[in-house]
């Protein structure tokens, strides 16, 4: 059979069948009057009243002249039961011989209760909206099917309820973030996700072609430099939900497109930054959990209490048993590194070296959430020095799981400082780091103007909901995730 032929001669000889009988396999409207949902919610006030429902056809059981289906309605599964006595002759033959698990209908009927108490709609019209003509799966679980899931994840979303309910708290963490941050006075904007100048984070961006101006674009890692530019605006608090992209590898926690949150509150530093954290983590947690307590990889987070607050270089002190301020030592750092077993692929310089130690020995023994503060300078260009002349600069990184969720500055907003640190990742990025940030001059030439005192906090929404949701993979808080693409 060719690639291009899709369908085998008995599904097409089942529409032909379809439409000769008088039936329209895909007609052109259906209008719904109640939602599943609604009507197992207010059955006390919807019992024996008409209602009309649509939905695909997940389970049915029709003997002799009467029986149940299942139908998932708006991702809410409810019972329905055909009696042929409640239709007419046409409507029953079409129920008994050409509906099928897998099909579209939409009903009308009255709300009852069976004998067993459950809610169910008694049909008197149905009418076929979509035939189906693949067979749904019987089993659709375990990890011999992962490749699968995430593929055809419509399938997922069909036969797996945990799927669909992740992917609702998703959507209630995201109106949670929503909703704290308008409380707060925050203002949502939207930013440029294609860019001529990359930035706001040390990572390799997407490279794409403009070919009406002929110039090289890049997806943005990060939507920081925009952000602040609002701020330089008169936008005194601003956030933004969108994609970001890296060209980086893939893993459980890793996805080169990501949702992030990004904010900035002008006159605020990163100790601000800190309690917004802890009421947008608390926020999330109202919406979609019933429990303080979460389990997640082996470990316990406890959401009740004080979230902790502990200096980078205490933090390797304990953690790690090594002096981050010794590692700038070339020699120190080498043998602190084999002495761990630690493997740095890049140069050795002091900020490879942090982030590396902070992934291996740090971040993984830290369950409940963590604000890690003041941070190398090497390691965050645009963050403000703790004071003139210091090595550290106001950061901190939001540690829950042993993830980090959340990173955030004291902004820099000295344009002279700017510039030499941008020189400075330009020589890097000369010397082969693929990650440095770019010389971004029209961010200079705002900064001129003047940009106030300045808190930022970016949040990875997909690991925040991979540890409410209890999912061990990244690739499951996403609809599509990124995949191979497979040959034909």
């Amino acid at each position: 059979m060719s690639e291009h032929k899709l369908f085998d001669a008995e599904a097409l000889q089942l529409l032909d069948e379809l439409r000769n009988e008088g039936y329209d396999p895909y007609p052109l409207k259906f209008t719904p009057s109640h939602q599943a949902k609604e009507i197992l919610a207010n059955f006390a006030t919807l019992e024996n009243t008409p209602v009309t429902i649509a939905g695909r056809v997940i389970t049915k059981r029709l003997h002799g002249k009467a029986g149940f289906a299942h139908l998932l309605a708006g991702g809410t599964k409810i019972q329905i039961y055909f009696r042929k006595d409640n239709l007419d002759e046409d409507t029953f033959r079409l129920v008994k011989k050409r509906v099928n698990v897998g099909d579209i209908i939409g009903i009308t009927g009255e709300v009852f209760k069976t004998h067993t108490e459950e809610i169910t709609v008694s049909v008197t019209s149905c009418t076929l909206l979509s035939k189906s003509l693949s067979p749904l799966p019987e089993k659709f679980h375990g990890i011999e099917n992962v490749e699968v899931r995430y593929r055809q994840r419509y399938l997922d979303l069909i036969m797996n309820e945990d799927v669909r309910k992740t992917f609702q708290m998703r959507s209630s963490i995201l109106r949670s973030i929503r909703e704290t941050l308008h409380h707060e006075g925050y203002m949502e904007v939207e930013t440029p996700t294609l860019q001529d100048m990359y930035g706001g984070a040390l990572a390799k961006p997407f490279t794409t072609h403009h070919n009406a101006l002929d110039q090289d674009f890049f997806l943005r890692i990060a939507p920081e430099l925009y952000l602040k530019r609002l701020i330089i605006g008169g936008l005194d608090k601003v956030f933004e939900i969108g994609k970001a992209y890296r060209n980086e590898g893939i893993s459980v926690n890793h996805n080169p497109e990501f949702t992030l949150m990004e904010l900035y509150e002008a006159y605020g530093n990163y100790e601000t930054m800190m309690d917004i954290s802890e009421k947008l983590i608390r926020g999330m947690r109202d919406s979609v959990l019933e429990t303080d307590i979460i389990e997640y990889r082996g470990k316990t987070i406890n959401l009740s209490v004080p979230f902790r607050k502990m200096k980078l270089a205490e933090a390797f002190e304990e953690f790690a048993q090594v002096d981050i301020v010794k590692l700038q030592d070339e020699k120190y750092a080498k043998e602190y590194l084999k002495k761990e077993k630690i493997h740095v692929d890049k140069n050795l310089s002091w900020a490879t070296i942090v982030d590396e130690i902070l992934k291996k020995k740090v971040e993984p023994q830290l369950s409940n959430p963590t604000f890690l503060y003041e941070y190398p300078l090497p390691l965050s260009p645009l963050a403000k020095k703790t004071s003139p002349g210091s090595i550290w600069v106001e950061r901190f990184q939001l540690i829950m799981g042993s993830l980090e969720v959340g990173n955030a500055f004291t902004e820099l907003n000295d344009p002279v400082d700017q510039q030499e640190r941008f020189l400075s990742q330009n020589e890097a990025k000369q010397q082969g780091d693929e990650e440095a940030h770019s010389f971004d001059r029209s961010y200079i030439e705002a900064l001129k103007f003047g940009l106030p005192p300045t808190g930022g906090l970016g949040f990875g929404i997909d690991r925040i909901v991979m540890i409410l949701t209890g999912s061990e993979s990244i690739r499951d808080v996403l609809f599509f995730p990124q995949l191979r693409r497979r040959e034909p």
